[in-house]
């Protein structure tokens, strides 16, 4: 697994204040959590930290964490637990890492991806459904898979795979049910003619669009109603 190095220091002030002043400046809040020590509030730079996440590696990738005003003065191997994103710029606004041992096995989600083409979808005319996205894995840090591929190239109309057809590299244990299925091959819906005629008829009917009178028209009503009064009047 890809090492990548970052930079940052230790959060000396706290508040909503100092973390939207620093924002604008294109400094992030961060925190290294450490299982059974107390966590450091770090600040980060965005852009540093954008670049490190542009690996093959993505969120997976394991942070060599050099933190500038820390006593102990050693960089800190860390996994990005998790991460807050701006929902209308997208920008990230905030990091969480955990602190982690290479000598220690850990808990992590990787991406899951279909490897070829199915004779289903190239010779039947199928769907391949891609029914599950990523699956949790247990191995050391730096045994930690980029993704899993699964060959499906041999899935027919019908065929399904599961997690227990997933082969795992060596040292990586898979933790989901090995009877989750992951891919499967599907008839393409079809759509009946007469189906969608019956569906035409059974349609709410437009409203009718009342026709607009023209002046003449209007003035020719209004001088038949003129009359009309006068004839009263003289009876």
């Amino acid at each position: 697994m890809e090492q990548v190095k970052l930079e940052a220091k230790v959060r000396k002030e706290l508040g909503k204040e100092v973390v939207k002043r620093e924002r604008v400046k294109g400094i992030i809040p961060a925190v290294v959590y450490r299982k059974g020590e107390k966590s450091m509030p770090l600040f980060l730079d965005r852009k540093l930290m954008d670049k490190a996440l542009h690996t093959s590696a993505g969120e997976n990738a394991l942070i060599n964490l050099k933190i500038e005003g820390d006593e102990k003065a050693k960089a800190k191997t860390c996994i990005i637990k998790e991460i807050q994103h701006d929902p209308l710029s997208g920008h990230i606004l905030h990091v969480d890492f955990n602190e982690i041992s290479l000598t220690e096995e850990i808990k992590v989600n990787v991406p899951l991806a279909s490897k070829g083409e199915s004779i289903g979808v190239k010779q039947e005319g199928g769907v391949l459904e891609h029914l599950l996205w990523e699956i949790q894995v247990e191995c050391l840090p730096t045994d930690i898979p980029q993704k899993l591929e699964v060959d499906v190239s041999n899935m027919k109309i019908g065929d399904a795979l599961f997690i227990k057809d997933i082969v795992a590299p060596k040292g990586v244990k898979i933790l989901n049910d090995p009877d989750v299925r992951i891919f499967a091959v599907e008839k393409p819906i079809e759509i009946v003619p007469e189906e969608v005629a019956a569906a035409a008829e059974t349609a709410p009917a437009e409203p009718e669009v009342l026709k607009q009178k023209k002046p003449e028209e209007i003035a020719a009503e209004e001088a038949a109603k003129a009359a009309a009064k006068a004839k009263e009047k003289k009876e």
